[in-house]
């Protein structure tokens, strides 16, 4: 009698755990850890278990087994999701790298750009030294030259000493250009004759000794101005003349004894001295041609 009162406590006592155990689980989110008592109710106890009892056992047994395995399962997920989010934050581009490509390339482009514009310092600041000059500011144009004029007297840059002149190379089969130019000299030399009352010579060399005989300049100036004076030689005397003024000149189009040629379409004013004073392109009308010497002459120092 005893023993089976001892029996039913033994039983009432492990069902009312269990029950316990269950509603813990059920109200509880984490896992519960193993039973503690499973060893209170081993094969060893003292008193034997009823086949009942050794069932409710076996249960038991079965629920803690469980739970360990779920508790080692949910460690695994969550080692692996760890190893997965390091994984994503250990890729091969990273916020920080991204950062430094962008500064590095922020680098090279204002390294680059402060290398163009010293470049662009230095282009200009040679391009002024080279406007100003070493000490006078005077290119080095103009030089001793031996031609023939139009009335067929040897001449050299000599007999133009004391004489403010103005010299353009043409050739006088020009069709356009030379004609155009030869006009604006003939009327820039007019107008300064009625403003300053400085007569000023206009010059015309031929780049083209093979046709332009002493006859020919000469009857094709006087269609310009009364003052202007063609001069003429052989080709070599106005190939030393043309270099010493920076002149190009070559023919083109040649066809039998008809050609073109090719030449610097320039003016230049030279001072009393046949010194260069200053050059006028072909974008020069007659008013800008004028006044551009007018001004040349009075800032002239020999």
């Amino acid at each position: 009698m005893a023993n089976f009162a001892s029996r039913s406590a033994q039983l009432r006592y492990f069902r009312r755990y269990l029950c316990s155990r269950a509603l813990n689980q059920c109200s509880s989110t984490q896992p519960s850890p193993p039973l503690k008592f499973c060893n209170h109710f081993s094969s060893q106890s003292i008193m034997p278990l009823r086949p009942g009892i050794q069932t409710l056992m076996m249960h038991h047994r079965y629920l803690c087994s469980t739970a360990a395995k779920s508790d080692s399962g949910e460690g695994q997920k969550s080692d692996q999701s760890s190893d997965a989010g390091k994984a994503v934050r250990g890729g091969p581009v990273s916020w920080l790298s991204f950062l430094l490509l962008i500064f590095t390339g922020a680098g090279l482009v204002f390294y680059y750009d402060n290398e163009k514009k010293r470049h662009i310092e230095e282009i200009n600041a040679s391009s002024t030294a080279v406007k100003e000059g070493p000490s006078a500011g005077k290119a080095a144009i103009g030089g001793p030259f031996n031609l023939i004029n139009d009335e067929g007297k040897n001449v050299t840059e000599k007999d133009f000493f004391g004489k403010w002149t103005l010299i353009y190379f043409g050739f006088t089969h020009c069709p356009d250009i030379c004609p155009d130019e030869l006009i604006k000299v003939a009327d820039a030399v007019d107008k300064i004759k009625a403003k300053m009352g400085v007569d000023i010579v206009p010059v015309f060399i031929s780049v083209d000794p093979e046709r332009d005989t002493v006859e020919q300049v000469h009857e094709y100036v006087k269609e310009f101005h009364p003052n202007l004076i063609g001069l003429t030689g052989n080709p070599d005397e106005v190939r030393k003349a043309a270099r010493a003024y920076r002149v190009y000149y070559m023919k083109t189009e040649e066809e039998g004894s008809d050609y073109l040629v090719d030449h610097s379409i320039m003016m230049y004013l030279m001072g009393p001295k046949m010194d260069f004073v200053k050059n006028f392109g072909k974008n020069n009308d007659v008013d800008s041609l004028a006044n551009g010497i007018i001004e040349a002459m009075k800032k002239y120092k020999p």
